[in-house]
């Protein structure tokens, strides 16, 4: 399971024109699915990615996580995160969750964020999005478990 975070100042995320999420201050979190993923590995990853200390600090240091800054989070399917590239120039997404299987664990990740408190806006499995977000820093991690 792979999140690609981004702390941004605020992100939206559109379905044919009409933004089916939003928030201010927090992450973006683009959720690829792998076919071994499974659902201890989905609690390990939202765990990492809502306390992970990415926000900066009085020093400027990033030391605080999405709770200490009353961050939010914007969760986004994304299954070309589970693309090999390895090989050629086409990528191969033989890796990646079949639709069910990503559909239940992206559920599960959102809906495990929402019992820790987080307010968390998503976008909508399997359509065409348009992202938009102004990222803080950058600051961008690829977090995997």
């Amino acid at each position: 399971m792979i999140a690609l975070i981004q702390r941004v100042k605020r992100a939206s995320v559109s379905v044919d024109n009409t933004i089916v999420g939003k928030i201010d201050q927090g992450l973006l979190v683009l959720l690829g699915i792998e076919r071994e993923d499974n659902i201890e590995k989905m609690v390990k990853l939202a765990t990492k990615v809502i306390n992970y200390r990415v926000f900066s600090d009085e020093d400027g240091k990033m030391n605080l996580n999405l709770a200490q800054v009353g961050g939010q989070l914007l969760v986004v399917s994304q299954f070309t995160l589970a693309a090999d590239t390895g090989k050629g120039l086409r990528p191969s997404f033989s890796c990646a969750a079949t639709p069910e299987q990503a559909d239940r664990l992206y559920l599960a990740f959102v809906e495990y964020c929402r019992q820790q408190g987080v307010m968390t806006q998503t976008g909508q499995f399997g359509a065409d999005m348009q992202v938009e977000l102004v990222n803080d820093g950058p600051v961008t991690f690829n977090l995997q478990v």
